[in-house]
């Protein structure tokens, strides 16, 4: 637990005031989030929906749990009982089944549009103009089971560190271009939720103020 509380600690002192840490807990078993939890740690990121279910059930009540990961349309009631915010909001249709599911348990669920700007295809999101064109059309009275707080994305997986801080900088001006225009009247539209442990403080030097970071806190994954 000391190791896990130290690394949350420096990690936390890195951040700026305003920064939120999610730790990501994915493939990490219950007693070592747990260490997490006692060290003051609250926020924690999942990628399945078993897991995060299964880990919501035994874990405290006051855990904030944050799904992270690409979330198939047939797993969305699963974690309706237990998420906070969903990261990873990619299509219109998706938004609308957590929507509706969310209004099935009665809850308002808080949720982040995904941005694709990685070289990677395999990464999910909308484009930056694909974002803008549907945030357009966007009516919050449509969906009052949700709360549209923000934006996700990710930096390329590459050692150019230049690309990277240009990805996270169009991330940060899509943020900006929908609070000034569609999301203008929406005043829970806060987050930014970009940077992981290898590129965080550049995330965070270019707008950031949620960042996930998993193997810095547990070590690498247990698969």
């Amino acid at each position: 637990m000391e190791d896990i509380a130290g690394r949350i600690d420096s990690i936390k002192s890195t951040l700026p005031e305003g920064v939120k840490l999610v730790a990501v807990s994915k493939f990490h078993p219950t007693e070592v989030v747990m260490d997490a939890y006692r060290a003051g740690q609250r926020i924690f990121g999942e990628s399945r929906a078993n897991e995060l279910q299964e880990k919501a059930s035994t874990l405290p009540d006051d855990v904030e749990w944050h799904f992270i990961g690409h979330l198939q349309t047939n797993k969305v009631r699963q974690i309706i009982p237990y998420v906070s915010m969903i990261h990873s909001i990619d299509s219109g249709r998706l938004l609308k089944i957590v929507n509706d599911e969310a209004l099935r348990y009665g809850r308002k669920v808080d949720v982040l549009l995904q941005i694709h700007v990685a070289l990677e295809e395999t990464k999910f999101g909308f484009t930056p103009e694909e974002l803008m064109e549907f945030a357009e059309s966007w009516d919050s009275d449509d969906m009052p089971g949700i709360r549209v707080r923000g934006v996700m994305g990710m930096a390329s997986n590459v050692d150019d560190e230049e690309r990277i801080r240009a990805d996270f900088r169009t991330i940060a001006s899509t943020f900006d271009s929908l609070a000034a225009g569609p999301m203008s009247d929406n005043d829970n539209f806060d987050t930014i939720s970009m940077g992981m442990s290898h590129d965080y403080m550049t995330a965070v030097e270019c707008g950031s103020n949620m960042v996930r970071i998993g193997t810095t806190i547990f070590g690498e994954r247990e698969y």
